[in-house]
């Protein structure tokens, strides 16, 4: 029962909730209609239709049955509820609505041409804020029906193409119209959050590949020189001399990177490609000069490979060398890469570290990084524990477009 309540509840209420300036302006427009159709139907005063100095035609008939100078209550407050309910028009539109138009049924063929315009109000609000847009269309076409029937030939002076039924059923049209530009704009709004979503997301990426890579080479650098400053001063300089070179690398490769960021989409020719296969060789050797021994095996095809699939290489081999130097304590560390028909290779793989620390070193994003620029080649990354100990990390992707 209670999910039956739920849902009726759901289907009353309005898609979205409306900012406190809607609500505000619902409001007054709800208080300055129902004076409007109180005014309109109420009894016409012999003084003032004693005088006519513009020779006006004379007024409808009153429209509210009188005894004496008493106006029936009764109808009183059914003419108030035509204009009233809007005040809520955005939070319980179907609500709204058909109370309106109930009430406005009930006036007969009393109505006037307020009683209609409550009624195209409350049937665009209906059609543009329901969360439901075909049980509102379908309650539309309903009430455009009864309306119709009921009092399109009441209101004195207005042609018949403003007729209630007409009027409602443009409401309606209407309404369709602005919640479709609305919801196309919804849908655009939502396309640029992804999209803005997915360049910060790769901003990142490139930030960390080129970033962590090259401080974690000068922090084990400057360490090395610290503990032997005093005993080997030369070792110290070289050790510095080495911190010196892997920041200007990465100060060189941040500006390209950026460079890269800031014409992403210009089309320029001017800016140098990102590191590829061809820069494996100096990765490797800035690796080594930091004290990490590395052995190589670099197989890669004869023909020509696409830039992409290169840069996806080179930062599998970095974050993985990378992670070695974090956790592994410099151990040994062994390259392969092999290829296979339309697939490349790719294994990293140290003899250091404990899987505790693989796991409290760091959250992941380098890895989580890594599969989603592989799986734009149709690729795939495993990383993990190796049984005799240290650290594996393979991954293959294909090579050819």
């Amino acid at each position: 029962m209670s999910l039956i309540r739920r849902r009726w509840r759901d289907l009353l209420r309005a898609e979205h909730r409306p900012s406190r300036r809607a609500l505000a302006f619902d409001v007054l427009l709800a208080v300055a209609l129902t004076v409007l159709a109180v005014v309109a139907a109420a009894p016409a005063v012999d003084a003032v239709h004693s005088v006519d100095p513009l020779r006006l035609p004379p007024p409808p008939r009153p429209v509210l049955p009188t005894h004496g100078d008493a106006v029936d209550p009764g109808l009183l407050f059914a003419v108030a509820m035509t204009a009233l309910p809007l005040a809520v028009r955005r939070l319980y539109p179907l609500t709204a609505f058909w109370v309106v138009l109930l009430a406005a049924l009930s006036t007969d063929d009393e109505a006037t041409w307020v009683t209609v315009a409550t009624c195209a109000i409350a049937a665009y609000g209906a059609v543009a804020y329901s969360r439901n847009r075909l049980v509102a269309l379908g309650g539309l076409v309903l009430a455009t029906v009864l309306a119709g029937m009921a009092f399109s030939d009441a209101v004195a002076g207005l042609p018949s193409w403003l007729g209630p039924f007409v009027v409602l059923l443009s409401a309606g049209v209407m309404a369709s119209f602005v919640r479709l530009w609305r919801q196309q704009l919804a849908e655009r709004d939502e396309k640029l959050r992804r999209a803005v979503q997915v360049e910060r997301s790769r901003i990142a990426g490139e930030l960390h590949d080129v970033v962590t890579h090259n401080v974690n080479v000068m922090v084990i650098q400057a360490g090395a020189a610290r503990k032997v400053m005093d005993t080997a001063p030369e070792r110290a300089k070289e050790a510095m001399l080495a911190v010196e070179t892997s920041g200007r690398a990465a100060m060189a490769e941040l500006r390209h990177v950026m460079g890269l960021l800031a014409a992403s989409g210009s089309g320029s020719d001017l800016l140098e490609p990102q590191p590829g296969l061809d820069q494996l060789g100096s990765l490797i050797e800035r690796v080594r000069a930091a004290g990490v021994a590395v052995s190589a095996d670099i197989g890669t095809p004869e023909g020509p490979v696409p830039p992409g699939v290169g840069l996806a290489v080179y930062r599998v081999v970095q974050e993985a060398l990378t992670n070695t130097i974090k956790h592994a304590g410099g151990a040994a560390v062994s390259v392969a890469i092999s290829h296979t028909g339309d697939w490349l290779d790719i294994e990293v793989a140290d003899r250091g570290g404990t899987p505790a620390a693989r796991a409290g070193g760091g959250q992941g994003r380098g890895l989580m990084g890594l599969r989603e620029r592989l799986a734009l080649y149709d690729g795939t990354l495993e990383a993990g524990p190796r049984s005799g100990g240290g650290f594996v990390t393979r991954a293959r992707l294909r090579w050819t477009a």
